[in-house]
């Protein structure tokens, strides 16, 4: 997952010593690391939108055929084929709205990331869509109201902090109108914990995510079942001048319960889950599922 995702604001990697690799606090505490790694860097979202982009996996954003089908079911069964208000947050470059938008829908996206956001913009304005994109945190955005559907895919709310999640629902629930529906597309509870169990590893390269020249990039995980949070930290090597910069990322795992009492507390009710984007199993990507919930009339 790489995501969206348009979380905390950002902070820059900091440079340290090699040593200070050795020195770390291992393992972390939980949630310390959140928010570490730069979505909103111009250089990085650059770089980011070439993964969002990229048709050779589906890492950052979905390919075009999967996100099709997605968007097909969206259109039929939660909008039931009437022109809807549609809010995505953590919308990234725009591949789920603009094709909402081309099927009627007016459409609004809020991301962290200024390239993504950029091409979006870009894309309605060359197709004539009704799309507006807002380069925004969501936890500090203005959302709006009177939408039919706000939704947060990929796994984007399992990337904030719980107090942050449940102002988030809030937020949502008092964008949507009356019986409008919450869309949400989380991590299986299974699929963070192994996120967190993955261990260590490394990987060099020439150019890459975290820097566009040839760096060594050592990656660890951390499962906390206290807490139920996977943390990845990266380390990254430049291979110039061998300066170290940290960046780090921060899972929440729910089991299904705890998701629903999370919607239940933040005033939604009609709760139903889907094995996926598609209503049906998806069995290349298991990790996901979905949920809708209603904001009552």
């Amino acid at each position: 997952m790489m995501s969206a995702r348009r979380r905390r604001p950002a902070e820059r990697g900091r440079a340290m010593k090699l040593l200070d690799v050795v020195g770390r606090d291992c393992p972390p505490a939980p949630a310390a690391e959140a928010g570490k790694i730069p979505w909103s860097d111009p250089a990085f979202s650059e770089r980011m939108l070439a993964e969002h982009l990229s048709q050779a996996h589906d890492l950052a954003s979905r390919c075009f055929e999967r996100i099709d089908r997605h968007v097909a079911w969206i259109h039929r069964e939660l909008l039931v084929g009437r022109p809807a208000r549609v809010l995505d947050l953590g919308c990234g470059p725009g591949l789920y709205t603009s094709r909402l938008a081309a099927l009627g829908h007016e459409c609004v996206g809020i991301d962290y990331a200024p390239a993504p956001i950029a091409y979006a913009t870009d894309q309605a304005g060359q197709q004539d869509l009704a799309c507006t994109y807002v380069l925004a945190d969501v936890l500090e955005a203005d959302y709006g109201d009177g939408f039919d559907l706000v939704m947060m895919i990929f796994g984007e709310i399992n990337v904030f902090r719980r107090a942050d999640a449940e102002a988030i629902l809030a937020k949502a629930r008092a964008a949507l109108r009356p019986g409008g529906l919450l869309l949400l597309e989380p991590h299986t509870f299974e699929e963070v914990e192994r996120i967190g169990r993955r261990g260590r590893t490394w990987y060099s390269v020439a150019s890459g995510l975290f820097l566009d020249r040839p760096h060594v990039c050592l990656q660890e995980s951390f499962w906390d079942a206290d807490a139920a949070t996977a943390t990845d930290r990266y380390y990254v090597v430049d291979a110039a001048t061998g300066e170290v910069t940290q960046h780090a990322a921060v899972v929440q795992a729910y089991t299904d319960e705890q998701f629903r009492s999370l919607l239940t507390a933040a005033g939604f009710g009609d709760v139903r889950r889907f094995r996926s984007l598609t209503g049906t199993e998806d069995p290349d990507q298991p990790m996901y599922f979905a949920l809708t919930a209603r904001k009552p009339t």
